[in-house]
């Protein structure tokens, strides 16, 4: 990878990519939880973890590093009871003496960690979405919405950071495309501060082994004010989402 081969394979398409960075990490992530935790099958009954080694490898790729996360969610009975978000990268343009990298962590009843807990602005409106999945679906939705502005980035992860350090209000994401791996870890930590995500029809998501993969309705998601973006979702869209 040094060299600048990442081993890339496409694995739906061209926007749904896979690194050697996603298969190293996977394989070490998966190792040090056997090692430690023998019994827990990883992907189990009642507990569930739900790993993704390299969330925003599109933009990895493309060298937007700030944009990566890896995802590791924990799931009992169904539910994110706890969550890491690692930023490998963060701080890698502060130049030299910044401390590169940083881990948020989350445990539902007891808070969130790692970050300075901060609400988007007062009376403001701002969209955080997709930046390489975009379609006419999901531009749609967001015009609906009314915002004041919209950011576009990459990684469930890294959006739902967005979220929690007051850089924007509400994660919407009205497409199939996000997999259970990309929402556990991060809705594990927004709830562990208020926060409430759900599909855009208002569904929660399940964290079950036999749970389908996809979050086929999408996402919304918000640190307040859930129910004034819930409202708003035009039943179109809705309709067009099946869970």
């Amino acid at each position: 990878m040094a060299a600048g081969d990442l081993g890339i394979v496409e694995k739906t398409g061209a926007n749904d990519l896979q690194t050697k960075a996603d298969r190293l990490v996977q394989m070490s992530i998966c190792a040090s939880l056997a090692r430690k935790f023998p019994k827990v099958t990883i992907i189990g009954e009642e507990l569930v973890i739900w790993v993704d080694p390299l969330d925003g490898t599109k933009e990895y790729t493309e060298g937007l590093l700030d944009h990566v996360t890896v995802l590791i969610g924990i799931a009992y009975g169904g539910k994110a009871i706890a969550g890491v978000i690692n930023q490998p990268y963060y701080n890698y343009e502060a130049g030299a003496g910044a401390v590169l990298g940083r881990t948020i962590w989350g445990v539902l009843g007891i808070g969130a960690f790692g970050f300075q807990l901060t609400e988007a602005p007062a009376g403001k409106h701002i969209i955080v979405t997709t930046r390489s999945h975009s379609s006419t679906l999901v531009n749609d939705c967001i015009s609906a919405l009314n915002p004041d502005s919209v950011i576009r980035v990459g990684g469930a992860g890294n959006k739902i950071i967005q979220l929690i350090e007051g850089k924007a209000s509400a994660y919407v994401f009205a497409s199939p495309g996000c997999k259970k791996w990309d929402t556990c870890a991060p809705e594990a930590i927004l709830h562990a501060v208020g926060g409430k995500i759900t599909d855009i029809r208002g569904n929660s998501f399940q964290y079950n082994k036999e749970v389908k993969h996809m979050n086929s309705a999408g996402v919304l998601a918000t640190l307040r004010n859930y129910d004034y973006y819930a409202s708003r979702i035009p039943d179109t869209v809705k309709q067009s989402l099946v869970p």
